[in-house]
């Protein structure tokens, strides 16, 4: 079968896009993690599905699948390439578009190579992350193995439509991001593993953040991943609500005015190259 793609990445968070509008590709785990090879394949954190709508008010269904072929909810830098993808392939001609995941309706908002996400509120209750602990705390603290050494770890835990634990880190460089977030991202008190976000503050209205993701390892920029840090450094009273979020790719902006309050990202998307490959 002729795969026909669309490689595209926000802030290096890379991505290959489908359009499945016809239901052209249904692709098993096996072919996902061939086509998401970096050396025999084309390589991608994550592939995005574009699917006809299935409900009044939808523009378009979002399918997101790690490179280990596992189906994920949400991602907040595959939705902007989303709707540039849409945009640029005159599949769409509006400036505003909603888009349903997994478990969450999203309004994407077009300015040229930016994208402005309504990301929705973050969830907190412990069930809907899920998380197995107390909803009403805002830090949880966990025992891990690192390395074959104990060690205690504080974290806010929250969904942005997929699982997040935020670690407050003093210096990054000298974090083991990999190690501990292979450690939490599989602790069974997340029946579902999550992402483990290592935040260190700059100032009131800057961070810095590296994300390990579950399903991918670190990338160079995660959406939801940005998203949830703000949260949690806003809950605890760190930062103001508008916050650039420096990651290894490059920088987002994140806006949340609190509780029930939706989380807005603002950030670039960008076309590499179209392709064509036989699986």
């Amino acid at each position: 079968m002729d795969i026909h793609f669309t490689k595209m990445h926000g802030l290096g968070n890379d991505f290959i896009v489908l359009n499945n509008l016809h239901n052209a590709y249904q692709l098993s785990a096996k072919q996902i993690a061939a086509l998401g090879h970096r050396q025999f394949g084309v390589g991608f954190d994550q592939l995005l599905l574009v699917e006809a709508a299935t409900e009044p008010g939808i523009d378009f269904s979002y399918r997101i699948f790690n490179v280990d072929g596992r189906e994920v909810e949400h991602c907040g830098n595959g939705a902007r390439c989303f709707a540039k993808y849409v945009s640029d392939k005159g599949l769409f001609d509006e400036k505003s578009l909603v888009v349903k995941t997994a478990n969450r309706v999203l309004t994407l908002k077009i300015d040229g190579d930016s994208v402005t996400v309504d990301m929705e509120a973050p969830e907190f209750d412990a069930s809907k992350i899920p998380f197995i602990g107390d909803s009403n705390l805002k830090i949880h603290t966990r025992q891990l193995t690192v390395s074959g050494s104990p060690l205690e770890v504080e974290f806010c835990a929250l969904s942005m439509g997929n699982p997040h634990a935020v670690i407050r880190v003093e210096e990054l460089s000298k974090t083991a991001v990999k190690e501990i977030g292979e450690a939490l991202g599989a602790h069974p008190d997340f029946p579902e593993g999550c992402n483990v976000g290592f935040m260190q503050l700059c100032d009131r209205n800057t961070i810095d953040l590296r994300v390990y993701e579950r399903g991918a390892g670190e990338t160079l920029a995660c959406g939801t991943g940005a998203c949830a840090a703000v949260v949690a450094g806003c809950l605890q009273g760190l930062l103001d609500d508008t916050v650039t979020v420096k990651l290894h790719g490059g920088e987002l902006s994140i806006t949340w005015l609190g509780i029930d309050s939706p989380v807005l990202m603002t950030g670039p998307a960008t076309t590499v190259f179209e392709g064509k490959i036989q699986i």
